[in-house]
């Protein structure tokens, strides 16, 4: 057995003849105990609350999404529709036209974008979950689907044939407008559901057929403002990009879910970062009292070590002794840490401990991401802290 672990475990089990140092060395421990269990459950409950918020987002968000990198529109040909089906990992795909326009209803107006879609968009995205009152659209229809907070904005009735919602497109094209008529096409559309997910998205979207937004548009059949894409499970989203660049030219925008939403996904990771670093910091001055904890077994065990000294060990080695005990040390807290922080995620995600509302427990997540995370984070902070408390082991200490 290697003689400096040797040493450093018989320290490890057995008591200083101080009863400071086995306090400090008791408190140290319980520090990275509590430090570990607590930075696993926080991590996973971070974990469980961001898998939660991008839930709303996800309802609405596409698995890939191609919109035209210069214009607002594009144009589809049949060979490119032929030449997209052949793609290996794509289960279904929805053509949209997304514009910002007017709507009006007993004299009040929104401004918001009216998003036409097929008659599959709900297969490529899973927005009929989210609906809150009424139902679906159906395709070919007038019928429309509003977000909550245009509804509350609008004080909207549904299926209100006698006072219809309308929406007001600007026409395209230039020339000297004399009157309201010349500028806008208009229509009147029937509100049938309404769905709710979070507050920006219920004031964002009108859902409406995609024949009805190209007439108001002027779009032509082949015309759209993006394709949304629903991928089979496995399937590579970067080769599939790669595919769809080459068949549009490079000509188009292709992008996930995590580029959809870029300003959320880096708002999360940025408080888990935040999160993560706080909770190091409260670590870190734990190990301070293992440093200091070791220092004092260094100077009580002044005269062991001067022996070994003495009889030929190098000081190099008697460093590695106190090295050895403050990784065990660590180690063995960030293990007991972890086992406990597993136990309190398991539980909650079984037995429901812990309650946001009456019917919704706390989200937790349980991932070797985290675990990782955690112990790589206390061996590490614990490897560094050893390492400089046993650099006190020197030859004047010894001399």
């Amino acid at each position: 057995m290697n003689f400096p672990f040797y040493i450093a475990r018989r320290y490890t089990v057995s008591f200083s003849k101080s009863s400071a140092i086995n306090i400090i060395t008791g408190i140290a421990s319980l520090g990275i105990i509590v430090g570990a269990g607590a930075l696993f459950v926080v991590l996973s409950v971070f974990s469980g609350l961001k898998d939660f918020s991008l839930s709303f987002s996800n309802d609405f968000d596409p698995d890939l999404k191609i919109t035209s990198t210069l214009g607002k529109s594009f144009f589809i040909s049949p060979e490119q529709e032929k030449k997209i089906e052949k793609i290996n990992g794509i289960a279904t795909k929805s053509h949209i036209i997304e514009e910002r326009v007017l709507f009006l209803y007993e004299g009040k107006e929104v401004v918001t974008y009216l998003k036409g879609v097929d008659s599959i968009y709900s297969k490529v995205n899973n927005v009929e979950k989210s609906l809150n009152i009424g139902e679906w659209l159906e395709p070919k229809t007038p019928q429309v689907v509003v977000g909550y907070g245009i509804y509350q904005k609008l004080s909207l009735g549904l299926l209100s044939y006698s006072n219809p919602l309308e929406v007001y497109v600007p026409k395209p094209g230039k020339g000297t407008i004399n009157n309201a008529e010349q500028a806008f096409n208009k229509s009147a559309i029937l509100p049938v559901g309404v769905y709710a997910v979070s507050e920006e998205l219920d004031e964002k979207y009108v859902f409406a057929d995609l024949n009805l937004a190209q007439e108001l548009l002027e779009f032509k059949p082949n015309q759209v403002t993006g394709i949304e894409f629903k991928l089979k499970p496995g399937a590579d989203e970067a080769v599939i990009s790669e595919q769809l660049q080459t068949i549009f030219n490079n000509k188009l925008t292709v992008k996930n879910r995590a580029q959809l939403n870029d300003s959320l996904y880096k708002m999360l990771n940025t408080e888990q970062t935040a999160l993560y670093l706080i909770f190091t910091l409260v670590i870190i001055l734990t190990l301070f009292t293992l440093a200091g904890a070791i220092i004092m077994l260094i100077i009580d065990k002044k005269s062991n070590l001067t022996t070994l000294y003495n009889l030929g060990v190098e000081v190099k080695n008697l460093r590695k002794i106190f090295l050895f005990q403050g990784s065990i040390l660590t180690l063995t807290g960030g293990s007991i840490g972890l086992i406990l922080g597993i136990i309190i995620v398991l539980l909650q995600q079984k037995y429901n401990l812990v309650m946001v509302t009456p019917s919704m427990p706390y989200p937790v997540i349980f991932n070797i991401e985290n675990l990782v995370i955690v112990l790589a984070t206390i061996f590490s902070l614990g490897f560094i802290s050893s390492l400089i408390a046993s650099s006190r082991v020197t030859k004047k200490l010894l001399d």
